[in-house]
């Protein structure tokens, strides 16, 4: 990644992405695996996508729930389209933090890392790929 900042909102309006390589690989990686899972029921992120909203719930209202999924996939396919951009519009940038939001939540909850001591004791490279989520969601909310 360059510098200090990942996402600069320029005057006009447009947000700069100054992801290296090696951060547009990691955000292909998330991406990718949003939209697979969306498609594949046996994709490990699969259940966690469509999780009920009310976990006291066995079933969402119907309606809501394919609400939730056409915009998880919207969001997902946007963000997979705009990955080779050097600036992206508000749309996109929203497009990005919620794919990585559910990508991060996706992989905390398949990987069983729902308290601070599970995450302590995972392997480093899952670990490190937790916290450039975590870094890339905190960059673009400061962009919004």
């Amino acid at each position: 990644m360059v510098g200090n900042k990942l996402f600069v909102r320029r005057r006009d309006g447009r947000i700069e992405v100054r992801l290296n390589d090696a951060g547009r690989a990691v955000a292909r990686e998330a991406f990718g695996h949003v939209v697979a899972a969306e498609r594949d029921p046996a994709h490990e992120w699969h259940a966690s996508l469509n999780a009920p909203i009310d976990p006291a719930s066995d079933d969402d209202d119907l309606v809501s729930k394919l609400h939730r999924q056409n915009e998880i996939s919207t969001n997902a396919e946007l963000a997979v389209m705009t990955l080779g951009e050097e600036f992206l519009n508000e749309a996109e940038v929203w497009a990005w933090l919620s794919t990585f939001q559910i990508a991060l939540r996706s992989t905390a909850v398949a990987k069983g890392l729902m308290t601070e001591e599970k995450l302590e004791t995972c392997q480093p490279a899952l670990l490190d790929y937790i916290r450039t989520l975590q870094q890339f969601l905190f960059a673009l909310a400061e962009c919004l």
